[in-house]
């Protein structure tokens, strides 16, 4: 993994995150602008999957356990789409905050997948 493009990419995640959150709890229902914060994540996911398969044949391989990491990079590429199927087939307030607690979620586990690649202790 790339330091700078995770940092990015979890700063993303937590903005949408709470930008979601805020907006759900205001009451507003799935917007262009909550439904384009998934969309970004997405895309930077998507960048990060190819980011992972060029790195260990440029010199940076994971230190910890190959499997894990792509069960969680995997896992967190579906998460966007299921939260905005969620927003688009509910449409509430609530599915905009669901959009919110998927961008955190996929924070944390873009941190988890920088710690196996990068530090792994025992």
């Amino acid at each position: 993994m790339i330091a700078w493009f995770t940092v990015v990419l979890i700063a993303v995640a937590c903005i949408a995150g709470l930008l979601c959150t805020v907006l759900g709890l205001a009451g507003r229902r799935p917007s262009d602008l909550s439904v384009g914060t998934q969309a970004l994540i997405l895309v930077l996911l998507v960048v990060q999957v190819v980011i992972s398969i060029i790195a260990p044949f440029v010199g940076n391989p994971p230190s910890g356990d190959l499997l894990e990491f792509w069960v969680y990079l995997v896992s967190a590429v579906l998460i966007p789409p299921a939260a905005v199927i969620w927003a688009l087939i509910e449409r509430s307030r609530w599915s905009t905050v669901i959009m919110g607690v998927a961008a955190f979620a996929i924070a944390i586990m873009v941190w988890r997948m920088n710690v196996i690649w990068t530090i792994q202790v025992a």
